[in-house]
């Protein structure tokens, strides 16, 4: 899941078959850490994006349109003084690093030809936008870094650019068996981690890859492969530097339960038995791939506080349910006791003064049981003890019944919520959510006017898919749609799907009369599977049952229902290739 040395090769190809000989035409900084550059050529306009960021450094081709601030900052501006019409000369990346070169032509301000360069480093937390002259010193970067950060390298105007060495690494696109086998094959490390160690640009994704079609375990240490599968192990290495240097790509995505799981620009056979999806353009790729990475990841961001407030009132609940349950097992002697009591009564005349215990026939179980007794009490005495206990424990069992029923019902409450925070993927998504919370007194109530809170309530709608046979699919993305869902969308003839013994969304079929395909039904027990605790199992049990046999109790909280007439399926929680309407 990083643009690694074959990525940033991929994107050189893109970057020259599109923006080679073309002009840049306009120059924006919508962020701190990013540039676009509009560059016109061949009678086609693109959009490049370029960007630093710390946690996700990228560089693709767009069409989106990104807000700038009113005032430019002084590194656009510099770069507008200098590149403003100028053509683009070349576009490289020095071996396989993850670094990409813009070579510029353009007019100084005395009309003479010079050269420039935008070199862009995609290096994590290193990552920078540095723009030099035609002997690579620098004239400004996006980020200034000095000695005190960098005892490396300094990135600041007037210093020298050049490419940092940090650790022993090969250009792979070069290195040769002998070298390969010298240098690679006799670091004292797992195969995999050699790999990656060593050679530039390769990522432990594809040193997994590289293992995989070798048939080598990547965790195997260097020194357990016998001479053929090291040689085994160069030929597959050879052919994917061969098909680099071809400029043979194939961009994909791979999709693990819909989701986007990693990225690459060669297939991965290590992840053949996945779905996945191919792309022409290595630009469109990334613009998806992280859109969506970005989606999830901002909403979680948003939905911290909340989640810190469900996991804690999780943790509590169950303490006190395990307390409670802890206690309720304490009353199971509850009956022992009545037993004493009623025996001592019966039999207690023939016992002596001052005995500590007696025996007597259980003629419940016809057993003989030894009874103790406090001898300094009258038998009679011993049976009301006895008696007094029984009826303690009696009242306690009864009160603490009811108590862990309802914290039981409190624990499942918050376990829905807990995983509609897991499938929410907007803002509006998490109002409802808080209005929940808020609710049932987990958050304090925030002054909302009716008329904000209608419009934010209404924002959010269930997720709604078509089956393959054409039959609309809803899922409640929370517990506020689930009873929507269920006791006021369906009707009767409907079908219900939920993942059966866990917290999950309502799945809601509508059938208009029809009789659902066994298809239809594997695909609604999907959905059902997949919002639900269940999607990271391998299989889940889904109930299912016509809407008019749910029913909602008395009291019950949101999303809470029951029914004793069902059917069950078990099912992968896989919604892979379920048409979802946006």
């Amino acid at each position: 899941m990083a643009l690694d040395g074959l990525v940033i090769a991929n994107l050189i190809k893109e970057l020259n078959d599109t923006l080679l000989g073309g002009r840049i035409n306009k120059i924006s900084q919508p962020e701190n850490d990013a540039l676009v550059l509009l560059v016109k050529n061949n009678r086609s306009q693109y959009k490049l994006f370029l960007s630093a960021n710390a946690s996700l450094p990228l560089i693709y081709l767009t069409q989106e349109n990104k807000p700038n601030p009113i005032t430019a900052p002084n590194f656009c501006m510099l770069l507008r003084k200098h590149l403003n019409s100028a053509r683009i000369l070349s576009i490289t990346q020095p071996g396989l690093e993850r670094i990409i070169d813009i070579e510029i032509e353009h007019l100084n301000e005395l009309g003479d030809v010079c050269t420039k360069h935008l070199i862009t480093e995609i290096m994590g937390k290193h990552s920078n936008i540095i723009f030099c002259d035609d002997k690579n010193m620098i004239i400004d970067s996006i980020k200034h870094i000095s000695g005190l950060v960098s005892s490396v390298r300094e990135v600041l105007p007037g210093r020298d650019y050049f490419i940092p060495e940090t650790q022993d690494k090969w250009n792979p696109l070069v290195v040769d068996c002998d070298h390969f086998l010298e240098k690679v094959m006799t670091k004292p490390l797992p195969i995999s981690k050699a790999l990656y160690t060593s050679l530039t640009g390769i990522s432990p994704l594809i040193a997994n890859e590289l293992c995989h079609r070798a048939s080598i375990d990547a965790d195997a240490s260097t020194s357990s492969l016998s001479e053929l599968e090291q040689l085994h192990l160069y030929k597959n290495f050879e052919r994917l530097m061969d098909a680099i240097k071809h400029q043979e790509f194939t961009p994909n995505i791979i999709l693990k339960n819909g989701a986007p799981h990693e990225f690459s620009s060669t297939c991965l056979s290590i992840y053949e038995e996945e779905q996945h999806q191919d792309f022409d353009s290595i630009s469109a790729l990334l613009e998806q791939y992280y859109a969506q990475k970005n989606t999830i990841s901002r909403i979680r961001q948003k939905s911290v506080d909340l989640r810190k407030i469900v996991t804690n009132a999780i943790e509590r609940t169950r303490k006190k349910y395990d307390l409670q349950m802890k206690q309720l097992k304490d009353t199971d002697k509850r009956d022992k006791y009545k037993v004493y009591g009623e025996l001592i009564t019966a039999y207690g005349y023939n016992v002596e003064e001052g005995a500590k215990q007696m025996n007597a026939l259980n003629y419940y179980t016809n057993e003989e049981v030894t009874i103790p007794l406090d001898p300094t009490l009258t038998p009679i005495d011993n049976a009301k003890k006895y008696f007094d206990k029984y009826s303690k424990l009696k009242r306690t069992f009864e009160a603490l019944t009811k108590f862990t029923e309802e914290t039981k019902e409190e624990l499942e409450h918050l376990e829905s919520i807990s995983a509609s925070l897991d499938i929410a993927l907007q803002e509006e998504d998490l109002v409802q959510l808080k209005e929940e919370l808020m609710e049932y007194g987990y958050m304090k109530r925030k002054f909302v006017s009716k008329k904000d809170a209608k419009k934010q309530k209404a924002a959010s709608k269930p997720f709604h898919y078509i089956s393959s046979d054409g039959f609309h699919m809803y899922v409640g993305k929370n517990n506020f749609q689930n009873d929507e869902l269920t006791f006021k969308f369906a009707v009767g003839n409907d079908w219900w799907f939920h993942a059966k013994g866990m917290a999950g969304s309502h799945v809601i079929v509508k059938t208009n009369g029809e009789e659902l395909p066994d298809r239809t039904f594997e695909e609604a027990g999907k959905l059902a599977a997949y919002y639900s605790k269940a999607r990271e199992l391998t299989k889940a049990e889904i109930d299912y049952t016509e809407k008019k046999n749910v029913k909602k109790p008395n009291g019950g909280k949101p999303g809470f229902v029951v029914y004793y007439t069902n059917y069950s399926l078990v099912i992968e929680p896989d919604i892979t290739g379920i048409e979802e309407v946006k």
